[in-house]
Protein backbone atom coordinates (compact mmCIF):
# COMPACT_ATOMS: atom_id res chain seq x y z
CA UNK A 1 0.00 0.00 0.00
CA UNK A 2 1.42 3.41 -1.29
CA UNK A 3 2.02 6.12 1.58
CA UNK A 4 1.39 8.58 -1.31
CA UNK A 5 -1.63 9.88 -1.87
CA UNK A 6 -3.75 11.63 -4.78
CA UNK A 7 -4.89 14.95 -4.90
CA UNK A 8 -8.10 15.26 -6.73
CA UNK A 9 -9.50 18.68 -7.89
CA UNK A 10 -13.36 18.64 -9.17
CA UNK A 11 -13.95 21.00 -12.39
CA UNK A 12 -16.83 22.03 -12.16
CA UNK A 13 -18.19 23.12 -15.77
CA UNK A 14 -22.77 24.02 -15.54
CA UNK A 15 -24.28 20.90 -16.36
CA UNK A 16 -21.13 19.01 -17.31
CA UNK A 17 -18.16 18.85 -19.59
CA UNK A 18 -19.78 16.99 -22.20
CA UNK A 19 -21.65 19.24 -24.69
CA UNK A 20 -24.50 17.54 -24.90
CA UNK A 21 -25.13 17.21 -21.10
CA UNK A 22 -27.49 20.45 -20.83
CA UNK A 23 -29.81 17.90 -23.15
CA UNK A 24 -30.53 15.17 -20.91
CA UNK A 25 -33.69 14.75 -18.94
CA UNK A 26 -32.18 15.54 -15.87
CA UNK A 27 -30.17 18.59 -16.75
CA UNK A 28 -31.19 22.29 -15.87
CA UNK A 29 -30.41 24.77 -18.69
CA UNK A 30 -29.95 26.84 -16.27
CA UNK A 31 -27.28 25.18 -14.02
CA UNK A 32 -24.57 27.95 -15.11
CA UNK A 33 -26.22 30.73 -13.60
CA UNK A 34 -27.53 28.91 -10.31
CA UNK A 35 -25.93 29.46 -6.72
CA UNK A 36 -27.63 26.16 -5.30
CA UNK A 37 -26.34 23.97 -8.12
CA UNK A 38 -22.83 25.28 -7.45
CA UNK A 39 -23.36 24.51 -3.53
CA UNK A 40 -24.78 21.44 -4.15
CA UNK A 41 -21.37 20.44 -6.16
CA UNK A 42 -18.91 21.87 -3.68
CA UNK A 43 -20.26 20.09 -0.82
CA UNK A 44 -20.33 16.59 -2.85
CA UNK A 45 -16.45 17.02 -3.56
CA UNK A 46 -15.50 18.37 -0.01
CA UNK A 47 -18.18 14.57 0.92
CA UNK A 48 -15.22 12.97 -1.57
CA UNK A 49 -11.87 14.65 0.31
CA UNK A 50 -11.17 16.35 -3.18
CA UNK A 51 -8.19 18.35 -2.28
CA UNK A 52 -9.97 21.44 -4.73
CA UNK A 53 -12.57 22.69 -6.95
CA UNK A 54 -11.59 24.68 -10.14
CA UNK A 55 -13.40 26.96 -12.25
CA UNK A 56 -12.86 27.80 -15.46
CA UNK A 57 -13.27 31.33 -16.95
CA UNK A 58 -12.21 33.25 -20.08
CA UNK A 59 -12.85 37.33 -20.89
CA UNK A 60 -15.33 36.09 -23.82
CA UNK A 61 -18.17 34.50 -24.99
CA UNK A 62 -17.42 31.12 -25.08
CA UNK A 63 -19.91 29.80 -27.92
CA UNK A 64 -22.79 29.91 -30.65
CA UNK A 65 -25.93 30.41 -28.24
CA UNK A 66 -27.44 27.49 -29.70
CA UNK A 67 -24.32 24.82 -28.75
CA UNK A 68 -25.27 24.60 -24.73
CA UNK A 69 -24.86 27.03 -21.98
CA UNK A 70 -22.96 29.70 -22.80
CA UNK A 71 -21.45 32.53 -20.43
CA UNK A 72 -20.07 31.87 -16.77
CA UNK A 73 -20.52 33.68 -13.51
CA UNK A 74 -17.02 35.76 -12.85
CA UNK A 75 -15.61 32.82 -10.41
CA UNK A 76 -14.12 34.61 -8.03
CA UNK A 77 -17.36 35.89 -7.23
CA UNK A 78 -18.72 32.67 -7.10
CA UNK A 79 -16.12 31.50 -5.36
CA UNK A 80 -16.32 33.64 -2.32
CA UNK A 81 -19.73 32.51 -2.25
CA UNK A 82 -18.68 28.66 -2.15
CA UNK A 83 -16.25 29.70 1.22
CA UNK A 84 -19.25 30.53 3.11
CA UNK A 85 -20.95 26.74 1.87
CA UNK A 86 -17.64 25.06 3.01
CA UNK A 87 -15.36 23.71 5.65
CA UNK A 88 -12.33 22.32 3.58
CA UNK A 89 -12.08 22.14 -0.10
CA UNK A 90 -9.59 24.44 -1.58
CA UNK A 91 -11.04 27.45 -4.29
CA UNK A 92 -9.37 27.47 -7.53
CA UNK A 93 -10.21 30.30 -9.69
CA UNK A 94 -9.38 30.98 -13.62
CA UNK A 95 -8.05 34.72 -14.11
CA UNK A 96 -5.86 35.63 -17.50
CA UNK A 97 -2.77 37.58 -17.09
CA UNK A 98 -3.49 38.84 -20.38
CA UNK A 99 -6.39 41.43 -19.56
CA UNK A 100 -6.49 42.17 -16.20
CA UNK A 101 -4.08 44.33 -13.89
CA UNK A 102 -2.14 42.69 -11.20
CA UNK A 103 -3.05 45.44 -8.61
CA UNK A 104 -7.15 44.86 -8.89
CA UNK A 105 -5.98 41.09 -9.40
CA UNK A 106 -3.90 40.21 -6.59
CA UNK A 107 -6.11 42.11 -4.23
CA UNK A 108 -9.20 39.87 -5.04
CA UNK A 109 -7.49 36.22 -4.56
CA UNK A 110 -5.68 37.58 -1.69
CA UNK A 111 -9.09 38.64 -0.47
CA UNK A 112 -10.32 35.50 -1.13
CA UNK A 113 -7.74 33.75 0.76
CA UNK A 114 -8.61 35.40 3.96
CA UNK A 115 -12.92 34.75 3.62
CA UNK A 116 -11.75 31.01 2.79
CA UNK A 117 -9.29 30.77 5.69
CA UNK A 118 -6.29 29.82 3.34
CA UNK A 119 -8.08 27.78 0.33
CA UNK A 120 -7.16 29.91 -2.47
CA UNK A 121 -5.53 28.97 -6.03
CA UNK A 122 -5.31 30.52 -8.94
CA UNK A 123 -4.79 28.98 -12.49
CA UNK A 124 -2.86 31.16 -14.25
CA UNK A 125 -4.19 31.60 -17.86
CA UNK A 126 -2.71 33.69 -20.76
CA UNK A 127 -5.91 33.77 -22.63
CA UNK A 128 -5.34 32.58 -26.20
CA UNK A 129 -7.90 33.98 -29.02
CA UNK A 130 -8.89 36.97 -30.98
CA UNK A 131 -12.86 37.17 -30.04
CA UNK A 132 -10.92 37.96 -26.03
CA UNK A 133 -8.72 40.37 -27.80
CA UNK A 134 -11.23 41.99 -29.40
CA UNK A 135 -13.15 42.69 -26.15
CA UNK A 136 -10.07 44.61 -24.64
CA UNK A 137 -9.54 47.29 -28.24
CA UNK A 138 -6.80 44.58 -29.85
CA UNK A 139 -7.37 43.97 -33.29
CA UNK A 140 -5.61 39.94 -32.89
CA UNK A 141 -4.21 38.28 -30.10
CA UNK A 142 -0.93 38.98 -29.10
CA UNK A 143 1.68 36.16 -29.92
CA UNK A 144 2.44 33.27 -27.55
CA UNK A 145 5.66 34.64 -26.60
CA UNK A 146 4.62 37.79 -25.82
CA UNK A 147 1.93 36.61 -23.85
CA UNK A 148 4.12 34.30 -21.50
CA UNK A 149 6.59 36.97 -21.19
CA UNK A 150 3.52 39.54 -19.87
CA UNK A 151 2.50 36.36 -16.96
CA UNK A 152 5.98 36.47 -16.06
CA UNK A 153 5.92 39.91 -15.51
CA UNK A 154 2.27 39.98 -13.94
CA UNK A 155 3.32 37.06 -11.28
CA UNK A 156 6.30 38.55 -10.29
CA UNK A 157 4.60 41.85 -9.41
CA UNK A 158 1.71 39.74 -7.94
CA UNK A 159 3.97 38.21 -5.64
CA UNK A 160 5.71 41.28 -4.82
CA UNK A 161 1.98 42.94 -3.83
CA UNK A 162 1.20 39.75 -1.35
CA UNK A 163 4.73 40.10 0.40
CA UNK A 164 4.07 43.70 0.54
CA UNK A 165 2.84 43.39 4.02
CA UNK A 166 4.84 41.39 6.42
CA UNK A 167 2.72 39.41 8.81
CA UNK A 168 3.07 41.12 12.08
CA UNK A 169 2.86 44.97 10.53
CA UNK A 170 -1.03 44.81 12.24
CA UNK A 171 0.09 46.00 15.81
CA UNK A 172 -3.42 46.54 17.26
CA UNK A 173 -1.92 48.87 20.12
CA UNK A 174 -5.28 50.68 21.64
CA UNK A 175 -3.62 51.82 24.49
CA UNK A 176 -0.64 53.44 22.80
CA UNK A 177 -2.91 54.53 19.88
CA UNK A 178 -1.02 52.46 17.47
CA UNK A 179 -2.70 50.68 14.56
CA UNK A 180 -0.23 49.33 12.48
CA UNK A 181 3.52 49.46 11.83
CA UNK A 182 4.35 51.63 8.32
CA UNK A 183 7.88 49.95 8.38
CA UNK A 184 6.46 46.61 8.01
CA UNK A 185 4.99 47.55 4.42
CA UNK A 186 6.97 47.27 1.52
CA UNK A 187 5.66 49.01 -1.92
CA UNK A 188 7.06 47.11 -5.05
CA UNK A 189 7.52 50.43 -6.84
CA UNK A 190 8.03 48.07 -9.95
CA UNK A 191 8.65 49.51 -13.46
CA UNK A 192 8.63 47.06 -16.23
CA UNK A 193 8.03 46.39 -19.42
CA UNK A 194 4.57 45.74 -19.35
CA UNK A 195 3.43 47.50 -15.91
CA UNK A 196 4.01 49.60 -13.38
CA UNK A 197 2.55 49.47 -9.59
CA UNK A 198 3.51 51.85 -6.93
CA UNK A 199 2.21 51.28 -3.86
CA UNK A 200 1.67 48.21 -1.41
CA UNK A 201 -1.70 46.16 -1.44
CA UNK A 202 -4.26 47.36 0.55
CA UNK A 203 -4.91 44.57 1.92
CA UNK A 204 -3.00 42.57 4.73
CA UNK A 205 -0.99 39.23 3.88
CA UNK A 206 -3.12 36.15 3.31
CA UNK A 207 -3.17 32.70 5.21
CA UNK A 208 -1.63 30.85 2.85
CA UNK A 209 1.02 33.92 2.19
CA UNK A 210 -0.40 33.94 -1.49
CA UNK A 211 -2.52 31.64 -3.23
CA UNK A 212 -1.65 28.08 -4.66
CA UNK A 213 -0.69 29.30 -7.85
CA UNK A 214 -2.20 26.98 -10.86
CA UNK A 215 -0.96 26.60 -14.44
CA UNK A 216 -2.74 24.10 -17.58
CA UNK A 217 -0.30 25.19 -20.76
CA UNK A 218 1.83 22.13 -21.79
CA UNK A 219 3.25 24.52 -24.60
CA UNK A 220 7.27 24.95 -24.21
CA UNK A 221 6.59 28.23 -23.02
CA UNK A 222 4.02 27.04 -20.62
CA UNK A 223 6.25 24.34 -19.52
CA UNK A 224 9.12 26.79 -18.65
CA UNK A 225 6.81 28.87 -17.17
CA UNK A 226 5.09 26.06 -15.06
CA UNK A 227 8.56 25.24 -13.42
CA UNK A 228 9.34 28.74 -12.48
CA UNK A 229 6.23 29.22 -11.10
CA UNK A 230 3.61 26.56 -10.86
CA UNK A 231 2.33 24.72 -8.02
CA UNK A 232 0.14 22.52 -9.69
CA UNK A 233 -0.53 21.66 -13.68
CA UNK A 234 -3.34 20.75 -15.60
CA UNK A 235 -2.67 19.41 -18.03
CA UNK A 236 -4.35 16.93 -21.25
CA UNK A 237 -3.06 13.67 -21.92
CA UNK A 238 -4.69 10.85 -24.22
CA UNK A 239 -2.25 7.71 -23.45
CA UNK A 240 -0.03 6.61 -20.36
CA UNK A 241 2.94 7.13 -22.58
CA UNK A 242 2.74 10.82 -23.43
CA UNK A 243 1.44 11.42 -19.48
CA UNK A 244 4.69 9.42 -18.71
CA UNK A 245 6.93 11.83 -21.25
CA UNK A 246 5.02 15.34 -19.82
CA UNK A 247 5.42 14.19 -16.46
CA UNK A 248 8.87 13.58 -16.72
CA UNK A 249 9.88 16.78 -18.66
CA UNK A 250 8.04 18.98 -15.83
CA UNK A 251 9.81 17.41 -13.48
CA UNK A 252 13.22 17.65 -14.94
CA UNK A 253 12.19 21.60 -15.94
CA UNK A 254 11.62 22.26 -12.41
CA UNK A 255 14.30 20.92 -10.99
CA UNK A 256 16.11 22.88 -13.85
CA UNK A 257 14.66 25.67 -12.23
CA UNK A 258 16.14 25.68 -8.82
CA UNK A 259 13.12 24.23 -7.60
CA UNK A 260 11.89 20.77 -5.74
CA UNK A 261 10.51 18.45 -8.18
CA UNK A 262 8.00 17.25 -5.71
CA UNK A 263 6.56 21.10 -5.55
CA UNK A 264 4.66 20.98 -8.57
CA UNK A 265 2.07 18.38 -8.58
CA UNK A 266 0.67 17.07 -11.95
CA UNK A 267 -2.94 16.39 -12.25
CA UNK A 268 -4.20 15.35 -16.04
CA UNK A 269 -7.84 15.35 -16.79
CA UNK A 270 -10.42 12.53 -16.75
CA UNK A 271 -13.88 12.33 -18.07
CA UNK A 272 -15.50 9.22 -16.25
CA UNK A 273 -18.44 7.99 -17.44
CA UNK A 274 -19.59 5.15 -14.94
CA UNK A 275 -22.18 2.20 -15.37
CA UNK A 276 -22.37 -0.67 -12.82
CA UNK A 277 -21.09 -2.53 -15.55
CA UNK A 278 -18.97 -2.09 -18.43
CA UNK A 279 -22.29 -2.16 -21.19
CA UNK A 280 -23.83 0.05 -18.98
CA UNK A 281 -21.29 2.91 -19.10
CA UNK A 282 -20.86 2.88 -22.76
CA UNK A 283 -24.29 2.85 -23.00
CA UNK A 284 -24.50 5.75 -21.41
CA UNK A 285 -21.34 7.37 -23.27
CA UNK A 286 -23.21 6.36 -26.40
CA UNK A 287 -26.43 8.15 -25.29
CA UNK A 288 -24.03 11.49 -24.82
CA UNK A 289 -22.84 11.15 -28.40
CA UNK A 290 -26.12 10.73 -30.28
CA UNK A 291 -27.31 14.18 -28.45
CA UNK A 292 -24.12 15.90 -30.14
CA UNK A 293 -25.17 18.47 -33.26
CA UNK A 294 -22.07 17.56 -35.57
CA UNK A 295 -22.67 20.80 -36.92
CA UNK A 296 -21.87 22.44 -33.91
CA UNK A 297 -18.58 20.28 -33.20
CA UNK A 298 -17.18 20.93 -36.98
CA UNK A 299 -17.51 24.79 -36.13
CA UNK A 300 -15.79 24.62 -33.20
CA UNK A 301 -13.26 22.45 -34.59
CA UNK A 302 -12.39 24.52 -36.90
CA UNK A 303 -12.10 27.22 -35.17
CA UNK A 304 -9.42 25.62 -33.01
CA UNK A 305 -7.37 24.51 -36.05
CA UNK A 306 -7.56 27.66 -37.54
CA UNK A 307 -9.09 26.73 -40.22
CA UNK A 308 -12.39 28.61 -42.23
CA UNK A 309 -16.11 27.74 -41.48
CA UNK A 310 -17.36 24.90 -44.05
CA UNK A 311 -13.72 23.52 -44.71
CA UNK A 312 -14.04 20.14 -42.72
CA UNK A 313 -16.32 17.52 -44.06
CA UNK A 314 -17.85 15.10 -41.34
CA UNK A 315 -17.27 11.85 -43.13
CA UNK A 316 -13.43 12.80 -44.08
CA UNK A 317 -10.25 12.53 -42.31
CA UNK A 318 -8.43 16.11 -41.34
CA UNK A 319 -6.78 17.38 -44.23
CA UNK A 320 -3.04 17.02 -44.61
CA UNK A 321 -1.97 19.90 -45.03
CA UNK A 322 -2.89 21.35 -41.23
CA UNK A 323 -0.04 23.90 -40.32
CA UNK A 324 2.58 22.96 -37.83
CA UNK A 325 1.97 23.67 -34.22
CA UNK A 326 5.03 26.45 -34.84
CA UNK A 327 2.57 28.61 -36.76
CA UNK A 328 -0.13 28.62 -34.06
CA UNK A 329 -0.39 31.53 -32.13
CA UNK A 330 -3.35 29.91 -29.80
CA UNK A 331 -3.64 27.13 -27.68
CA UNK A 332 -0.50 25.49 -29.40
CA UNK A 333 -0.70 21.83 -26.83
CA UNK A 334 -4.40 21.40 -27.67
CA UNK A 335 -4.04 22.12 -31.18
CA UNK A 336 -1.31 19.71 -31.25
CA UNK A 337 -3.36 17.20 -29.14
CA UNK A 338 -6.48 16.88 -31.28
CA UNK A 339 -4.18 16.75 -34.38
CA UNK A 340 -2.28 13.46 -33.05
CA UNK A 341 -5.51 11.76 -31.86
CA UNK A 342 -7.05 12.09 -35.30
CA UNK A 343 -3.93 11.05 -36.82
CA UNK A 344 -3.11 8.13 -34.68
CA UNK A 345 -6.31 6.71 -34.75
CA UNK A 346 -7.36 7.47 -38.06
CA UNK A 347 -10.53 9.30 -36.88
CA UNK A 348 -13.35 11.28 -39.40
CA UNK A 349 -14.37 14.57 -38.70
CA UNK A 350 -17.64 12.82 -37.26
CA UNK A 351 -15.55 10.79 -34.86
CA UNK A 352 -13.14 13.46 -33.82
CA UNK A 353 -16.08 15.51 -32.56
CA UNK A 354 -17.57 12.95 -30.75
CA UNK A 355 -14.32 12.12 -28.68
CA UNK A 356 -13.72 15.85 -28.24
CA UNK A 357 -17.51 15.93 -26.93
CA UNK A 358 -16.75 15.10 -23.38
CA UNK A 359 -13.51 16.80 -22.70
CA UNK A 360 -12.57 18.54 -25.24
CA UNK A 361 -9.07 16.29 -26.06
CA UNK A 362 -9.16 15.14 -22.04
CA UNK A 363 -9.28 11.70 -21.55
CA UNK A 364 -12.81 10.20 -21.63
CA UNK A 365 -13.32 6.82 -19.62
CA UNK A 366 -16.07 4.92 -19.64
CA UNK A 367 -16.28 2.03 -17.13
CA UNK A 368 -17.51 0.64 -13.64
CA UNK A 369 -16.55 2.20 -10.73
CA UNK A 370 -13.31 -0.26 -10.34
CA UNK A 371 -12.10 0.13 -14.21
CA UNK A 372 -11.84 3.83 -13.71
CA UNK A 373 -9.91 3.41 -10.04
CA UNK A 374 -8.09 1.03 -11.56
CA UNK A 375 -7.10 3.57 -14.38
CA UNK A 376 -6.52 6.20 -12.17
CA UNK A 377 -4.02 4.06 -10.13
CA UNK A 378 -2.11 3.05 -13.09
CA UNK A 379 -1.07 6.77 -13.98
CA UNK A 380 -1.01 7.29 -10.25
CA UNK A 381 1.95 4.61 -9.91
CA UNK A 382 3.31 4.49 -13.28
CA UNK A 383 5.00 8.32 -13.29
CA UNK A 384 2.28 9.73 -15.09
CA UNK A 385 0.26 11.52 -12.64
CA UNK A 386 -0.09 13.03 -8.95
CA UNK A 387 -3.45 13.55 -8.74
CA UNK A 388 -6.24 14.05 -11.66
CA UNK A 389 -8.43 17.05 -12.42
CA UNK A 390 -11.87 15.00 -12.67
CA UNK A 391 -14.13 16.45 -15.25
CA UNK A 392 -17.91 14.77 -14.90
CA UNK A 393 -19.13 14.40 -18.13
CA UNK A 394 -22.90 15.20 -16.20
CA UNK A 395 -23.27 17.49 -13.49
CA UNK A 396 -24.25 17.00 -10.59
CA UNK A 397 -25.44 12.88 -10.78
CA UNK A 398 -21.44 12.32 -12.75
CA UNK A 399 -20.07 13.82 -9.62
CA UNK A 400 -22.35 11.97 -6.81
CA UNK A 401 -21.18 9.00 -9.03
CA UNK A 402 -17.90 9.26 -8.52
CA UNK A 403 -17.95 10.32 -4.86
CA UNK A 404 -20.45 7.80 -4.31
CA UNK A 405 -18.55 4.91 -6.04
CA UNK A 406 -15.02 5.84 -6.81
CA UNK A 407 -14.04 7.15 -4.04
CA UNK A 408 -14.58 3.91 -1.94
CA UNK A 409 -12.33 1.98 -4.23
CA UNK A 410 -9.32 4.40 -4.01
CA UNK A 411 -9.61 4.57 -0.61
CA UNK A 412 -10.01 1.07 0.05
CA UNK A 413 -6.66 0.71 -2.53
CA UNK A 414 -4.80 3.19 0.02
CA UNK A 415 -4.57 5.90 -2.51
CA UNK A 416 -7.03 8.62 -1.23
CA UNK A 417 -7.53 9.69 1.99
CA UNK A 418 -10.97 9.12 4.37
CA UNK A 419 -10.58 12.74 5.50
CA UNK A 420 -9.31 16.06 6.02
CA UNK A 421 -7.01 15.92 8.92
CA UNK A 422 -5.36 18.57 10.28
CA UNK A 423 -3.95 20.70 7.28
CA UNK A 424 -6.37 23.46 7.04
CA UNK A 425 -5.02 25.34 3.92
CA UNK A 426 -4.73 24.22 0.43
CA UNK A 427 -0.95 24.81 0.25
CA UNK A 428 -0.47 22.51 3.61
CA UNK A 429 -2.60 19.85 0.98
CA UNK A 430 -0.53 20.36 -1.70
CA UNK A 431 2.41 19.42 0.89
CA UNK A 432 3.75 23.01 0.60
CA UNK A 433 5.05 25.20 3.19
CA UNK A 434 3.56 28.77 3.79
CA UNK A 435 6.06 31.03 1.49
CA UNK A 436 8.61 33.53 3.34
CA UNK A 437 8.10 36.77 2.38
CA UNK A 438 10.69 38.27 -0.53
CA UNK A 439 10.95 41.35 1.13
CA UNK A 440 12.59 39.56 5.01
CA UNK A 441 16.25 38.25 5.07
CA UNK A 442 16.42 34.48 6.16
CA UNK A 443 17.28 35.32 9.60
CA UNK A 444 14.75 37.29 10.48
CA UNK A 445 11.73 35.05 8.69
Amino acid sequence: MTTRKLHLNAFLMNTGHHEASWRLPESDPYAHVDLAHYVRLARTAERGTFDSLFLADGPQLWSNLAQRPAGALEPLTLLTALATATEHIGLIATASTSYNSPYNLARRFASLDIVSGGRAGWNIVTTAGREAARNFGLDAEPAHAERYARAAEFLDVSLKLWDSWEDDAIVADKAAGVWGDDSKIHPPRHRGTYFGVEGALNVPRSPQGYPLLVQAGSSADGRAFAARYAEAVFTAQQTLADAQAFYADLKSRTAGAGRNPEHIKVLPGIVPVLGSTEAEARAAERVLEDHIVPEHGRARLENLLHLEPGTLDLDERLPEDLPPESAVEGAKSRYTLVVELARRERLTVRRLIARLGGGRGHLTFAGTPEQVAGQIETWFTQGAADGFNIMPAVLPSGLEAFVEHVVPVLRERGLLRTGYGPRRTLRERYGLRRPANQYLTPALV
